[in-house]
C-alpha cells in the first residue's frame, strides 16, 4: 500500500475548494475509511478519489456548524486569520494561532 503524503495537519485551518465552508482538521485518515454508502451519495462528476487522505472537520458555513468529512484534493488553506465559531473547538483546542490552533493538552488528539 502507498501512503500519500499528507498536505494538512490537525489543528489547521481550511477551506473547501468547490463549496463554501471551512473548518479546523480534527483528525485524518491515510486513505478514505467511511461507508461506501457515503462515497456513492457524493455526485459522480464531483466525486473524489479513494487513495488519499480524507480530513475529519470541525466545519462551518455562513449558517450552520457540522462535523465534515472531506478529501485532500477538495481542501485548500485557509487564510483568512478568523477563528472557527464551532462549539466544540474548545473541547479540543487551546490558543488560536491566527491560522491554526495549538491542541488541548489532555485532549482526544
Amino acid at each position: 500500500m502507498n501512503i500519500i503524503q499528507t498536505k494538512f495537519s490537525i489543528g489547521q485551518l481550511v477551506k473547501h475548494r468547490k463549496f463554501p465552508f471551512r473548518g479546523v482538521i480534527v483528525d485524518v485518515d491515510h486513505e478514505f475509511n467511511n461507508t461506501e454508502e457515503w462515497w456513492l451519495s457524493i455526485p459522480e462528476d464531483i466525486r473524489p478519489r479513494k487513495d488519499q487522505p480524507y480530513y475529519h472537520l470541525l466545519a462551518e458555513s455562513e449558517s450552520t456548524v457540522y462535523a465534515a468529512y472531506v478529501s485532500q484534493q477538495n481542501l485548500l488553506i485557509d487564510d483568512s486569520g478568523r477563528p472557527i465559531s464551532h462549539p466544540e473547538v474548545s473541547d479540543i483546542f487551546d490558543e488560536f494561532l491566527g491560522d491554526s490552533y495549538a491542541v488541548r493538552p489532555g485532549s482526544r488528539h
